[in-house]
C-alpha cells in the first residue's frame, strides 16, 4: 500500500527514461563577474542564516473560520497591517524548507522555513520587478529580499535592475530558488548570495548602484538571479507557459511541476514534469545540452493558479475572483475531483510538506491575505 503523501511510481534509468519532445528549457551561463562585482560593493554576502538572524516584520495568526478562509484550512497567517494592505505587491509562489532540505529544516539551528514570492503591480507608477520573503515558522518573523539583476556595461560600470517577472511560482531546491517566469521559462538564484543593502530601507523608490551606494527599492537585501532556463519551443508545438511551480521530492528522481495558468478557453492548461539533479538541484540535461520534461498532461483546471503532487495525484488551486472562495482540485489530469469554497478567495502556488501531510498556499488579495495550510487527506 502507497504510503501517505507517497508520488506515483516513479520511472526507470535515466537511460530507458523517455522525455517529451516540442519544449524544452536551456540553461544560461551564470552571472558570475556581475554577481561578483555587486559583492564588491556590498561585501559579503549574508546568505540565509544572516538573512534569518535578522528578520524584521511578524506575521499574525488568523482565526480558521470556514465561511471566509474556506472548508479545507487547518492553520492560518495573516502578513503584518501593511503588507496585507499593500497594492503595489501582491503575493503568488510559495515553497518551504521542506522543499529544500530532506531534514525538512533549514541552518545550524534547525528553522522550519517559508519563502514566498510577490510581484509589484506598479500601482503606484513604480515598476519594482519581484521579491522573495523568507519566514520563520517558529518566531513568524519574516523579511523581504528584492530579486535583482547585477549588470555591468560596455564600460564595466555596475548597475542594478529589478527582475521583472511575475514570479508566480517558486521551487526551494537545495541552495537554489526557482523562480516561474511565464513565457520565459524560470529564473534561479542561490540562496548563498543574498546581500545586505546598508540603509536602504530610506530609499523605497530608487533603484541602482551610484559609488558605493546602492539603492533598491527600500529593501534592506537583494538577491541576484543567477541564471535563467529560457524556454523553447519546436516548430508545430505551442509554447509552454510557466506560471507556476512545485516540486515532487518524493519521485525518483525529483521533479520540478510547471504549469499553466489560463483563463481563455481555447488556451491550454497543461502540466510538465521535468526530472531534477539531486546532486545539483538543477534540471537534467541530455548531451545537447537541453533539459526536457518527462511528461506533459493536458487535463489541467481552467484558472488553476497552483499545482503539487501528493499522495500520487495531482492538487490544484483554482482562483473564483477577488471576492469568492477559491476551489481546490484534486486526482489525476482529466479526472480531478472538485471541492469548492475549500480555500480562500485568490489562492496561488502550492507546496506539500511531507512529515505533516500538509499542503500549503498563498493568498494574494490586499484585505483578503494569508498563508495557510491544509490536511491533504480532506481531499481523498
Amino acid at each position: 500500500m502507497r504510503e501517505a503523501g507517497e508520488s506515483s511510481p516513479p520511472p526507470g534509468p535515466e537511460e530507458t527514461r523517455p522525455h517529451v519532445e516540442g519544449v524544452h528549457l536551456q540553461r544560461t551561463d551564470d552571472n558570475v563577474r556581475e554577481i561578483a562585482a555587486l559583492a564588491a560593493v556590498l561585501g559579503e554576502p549574508a546568505g540565509l542564516d544572516g538573512l534569518l538572524s535578522d528578520l524584521k516584520y511578524r506575521l499574525r495568526p488568523a482565526r480558521v473560520l470556514p465561511r471566509l478562509l474556506g472548508r479545507a484550512v487547518r492553520r492560518a497567517w495573516a502578513w503584518d497591517a501593511y503588507d496585507e494592505r499593500d497594492e503595489n505587491w501582491y503575493p503568488q509562489g510559495i515553497s518551504t524548507s521542506a522543499d529544500s532540505s530532506d531534514t525538512e529544516v533549514v541552518g545550524p539551528d534547525g528553522r522550519r522555513v517559508l519563502v514566498t514570492t510577490w510581484y509589484s503591480t506598479a500601482k503606484d507608477g513604480i515598476k519594482r520587478g519581484s521579491r522573495v520573503t523568507f519566514i520563520d515558522l517558529d518566531t513568524l518573523e519574516y523579511r523581504h529580499v528584492l530579486l535583482v539583476v547585477p549588470v555591468l556595461d560596455k564600460a564595466g560600470v555596475l548597475q542594478l535592475r529589478p527582475m521583472n517577472i511575475h514570479a508566480g511560482g517558486i521551487v526551494w531546491a537545495g541552495p537554489w530558488l526557482h523562480i516561474a517566469a511565464t513565457s520565459r521559462g524560470f529564473v534561479t538564484a542561490r540562496v548563498d548570495d543574498i546581500m545586505r543593502v546598508a540603509g536602504d530601507d530610506d530609499h523605497p523608490d530608487e533603484i541602482g548602484v551610484s559609488g558605493t551606494r546602492v539603492a533598491s527599492f527600500g529593501h534592506r537585501y537583494v538577491l541576484p538571479v543567477r541564471a535563467t532556463y529560457q524556454a523553447f519551443t519546436d516548430e508545430g508545438h505551442d509554447k509552454l507557459r510557466y506560471s507556476f511551480l512545485s516540486l515532487d521530492r518524493r519521485s525518483d528522481p525529483p521533479a520540478l511541476v510547471a504549469g499553466e495558468y489560463a483563463l481563455d478557453p481555447d488556451a491550454s492548461t497543461r502540466l510538465a514534469r521535468y526530472p531534477l539533479d539531486p546532486a545539483t538541484w538543477q534540471l537534467e540535461t541530455g548531451e545537447d545540452g537541453v533539459s526536457r520534461p518527462l511528461a506533459i498532461d493536458e487535463g489541467g483546471v481552467r484558472q488553476m493558479q497552483g499545482a503539487v503532487l501528493a499522495g500520487g495525484r495531482y492538487h490544484v488551486t483554482v482562483s473564483r475572483g477577488r471576492w469568492m472562495p477559491g476551489t481546490v482540485a484534486a486526482g489525476q489530469p482529466g479526472s480531478m475531483r472538485v471541492r469548492r469554497w475549500a480555500v480562500p478567495m485568490g489562492p496561488e502556488d502550492l507546496s506539500y510538506w511531507p512529515s505533516t501531510d500538509r499542503i500549503w498556499t498563498v493568498t494574494e488579495h490586499p484585505r483578503r491575505r494569508w498563508i495557510i495550510s491544509m490536511d491533504r487527506r480532506w481531499f481523498d
